[in-house]
Order: C-alpha cells, then sequence, then structure tokens
C-alpha cells in the first residue's frame, strides 16, 4: 500500500520588521468592541483594544468610563490562515476583517499600533479628532512618547496638539505634547 504525500501550498502570512505576524483590523457591530475582544482572547489570539477614559452622564449622575479609541474596530496580531481566519469570523458581534479576502487582509502598519500602544501605556489625554492627510510630521524626543510621530495641529504656549493617525480606517486621536519636545521630520 502506498502514501501518497500532499503538499498544501500556503500565501506568506505579513509579517512586520521583527517577525512578528502582522496587525490586522477586525470591524465590529456597534459597541460589540469589548464582546468580540473577549471572545478572542479567549480563543488564543493577541487582541489589542485601545479606550480612552470620557465623562459620562447617567441621569443627573457624571462619572468616567472607557470607551473604545476607535468606535467598531479592534487591532489583531495573528498569523491568518483559513482556520484562523474562520475561527475569527466566527465571533458574535463581528461585521468582517478588513481586506479583499482571507487571502488579502489589510494590514496596519506595526509603527501606527505601536504609536497607540505607547499612548495607552503613558496614559496620556487623548481625544478623537478628525483625520488629517495634510500637515506638518513631527517626531516626539524625550518623554514616554519619545519617537512617536504625528501631525502637529495646534500650537497653544508650549502646548502642542499632536495627532496620531491610523490610514486603514482613516481615524485618528490627538494627544497634548510639550511643544519643546517635537522636531519635523
Amino acid at each position: 500500500m502506498e502514501t501518497a504525500v500532499v503538499e498544501i501550498e500556503r500565501a506568506e502570512a505579513p509579517v512586520d520588521v521583527v517577525g512578528q505576524p502582522a496587525w490586522y483590523v477586525l470591524w465590529t457591530r456597534s459597541n460589540c468592541e469589548r464582546l468580540v475582544s473577549d471572545q478572542l482572547t479567549a480563543k488564543g489570539f493577541d487582541v489589542f483594544l485601545p479606550t480612552l477614559e470620557v465623562w459620562s452622564r447617567r441621569g443627573r449622575v457624571r462619572q468616567r468610563c472607557r470607551v473604545p479609541m476607535f468606535p467598531g474596530y479592534i487591532f489583531l496580531r495573528h498569523a491568518l490562515d483559513k482556520w484562523s481566519d474562520v475561527e475569527i469570523r466566527k465571533s458574535r458581534g463581528l461585521v468582517t476583517i478588513l481586506g479583499d479576502s482571507w487571502e488579502r487582509r489589510a494590514v496596519v502598519s506595526s509603527n501606527e499600533v505601536e504609536a497607540i500602544l505607547r499612548v495607552v501605556n503613558a496614559r496620556a489625554v487623548a481625544r478623537p479628532h478628525p483625520y488629517l492627510k495634510k500637515g506638518q510630521r513631527v517626531r516626539i524626543t524625550r518623554g514616554p512618547m519619545a519617537d512617536v510621530e504625528g501631525i502637529l495641529v495646534r500650537v497653544n504656549d508650549n502646548k502642542g496638539l499632536v495627532v496620531l493617525s491610523v490610514d486603514l480606517l482613516q481615524r485618528s486621536i490627538a494627544v497634548e505634547v510639550d511643544c519643546t519636545l517635537a522636531v519635523p521630520v
């Protein structure tokens, strides 16, 4: 009895500079970001749901609560093959994985995700901001957000507003920084 060996040709999964799997974006139903994130985390996927702390009013009570930084979107770092693509799409509350097909998913630059991670870890005051395509790019030289690049939008009394953008989502966040730490790129 002869055994046939079959080789399955796989598409190369995109990787970033460090050799980590690429970052993908998952589009969720409204207010389902946490639900999708929790389901995928339970399945062992590397999910990143950046949040902002904002004031909310429930009745007459004002309180601080956490909301998604990019409503309707979460980030996923995983080598996507057909099996993982199907497992991800089984999640309740998920609309789709951005891209043309399971073989050609849209990839977010690891630099963009790293910049968002630094903002979250630095606990910097950030707020949603309209997406900007044009403007002067700056790099922060020192402090907890050193080497983060963004667009300088406003300058007031040594305080500046730097916008960090995710091109694929066409969404941005604005962070106040000390302008003396920003240099043109």
